[in-house]
C-alpha cells in the first residue's frame, strides 16, 4: 500500500450497497476509527477508474461483487476530530456510489482491516452516535439514496494521458 499524506485533499470511493431497503456497512477493525460502522469504502489508487476503485473497495471489505449501478453524489468531509489523535486533520473528497448484489454470501472478509458486516436500516443508522459511526455524512448519503439522487454513471469520465 502506498503511503498516504493527510496535507492534503484526498480522495475515497465508497458504494452503498442497497437491499430491502438496508444499507450494507462494515464495521473496521483495523484502523484509528475502530469499532466504528462505515460503508465499504476506501482511498481511490492512483490511475485507478473510480468505478472499479468503489467495485474493489466493495469485495475487499465484503467479500461481495458488487455491480455499481448509479452515481450517488461527491461529499467532502473535514475530520477535525482526528487531529486530536494524531496530530493529522483529514480533508477526503468522498466519491459515493450505488451498487447493489445478486444474492451471495458474504465471506473472505480481511479480519484484520474488517470485524464485521451487516445490513442496516434507516431508521437503525439515524440513531448512531459519531462513537459508532464513522463518518456522519453516511446518514445523508443512505438518505439521498433512498430519495432517488443519482446520476448516470456516464458523468464519471476517467482518462489515462500517455
Amino acid at each position: 500500500m502506498a503511503k498516504r499524506v493527510y496535507t492534503q485533499v484526498f480522495c475515497v470511493v465508497g458504494t452503498i450497497v442497497v437491499k430491502d431497503d438496508k444499507i450494507l456497512l462494515i464495521r473496521e477493525a483495523g484502523t484509528i476509527d475502530k469499532g466504528k460502522w462505515n460503508l465499504p469504502a476506501g482511498w481511490l489508487d492512483l490511475g485507478e477508474n473510480p468505478i472499479d476503485g468503489a467495485k474493489r473497495e466493495a469485495k475487499e471489505e465484503t467479500g461481495l461483487d458488487i455491480k455499481i449501478t448509479d452515481f450517488l453524489g461527491i461529499y467532502s468531509l473535514v475530520r477535525l476530530d482526528l487531529q486530536k489523535v494524531d496530530g493529522f486533520i483529514r480533508h477526503p473528497i468522498k466519491l459515493i456510489f450505488i451498487g447493489k448484489i445478486n444474492g451471495e454470501k458474504i465471506d473472505n472478509i480481511d479480519n484484520e482491516e474488517i470485524a464485521e458486516v451487516k445490513w442496516f436500516s434507516l431508521s437503525e443508522i439515524e440513531k448512531m452516535s459519531k462513537n459508532e459511526l464513522r463518518d456522519m455524512d453516511i446518514k445523508d448519503q443512505f438518505k439521498d439514496c433512498l430519495a432517488g439522487k443519482q446520476y448516470s454513471l456516464e458523468i464519471i469520465k476517467h482518462t489515462i494521458r500517455k
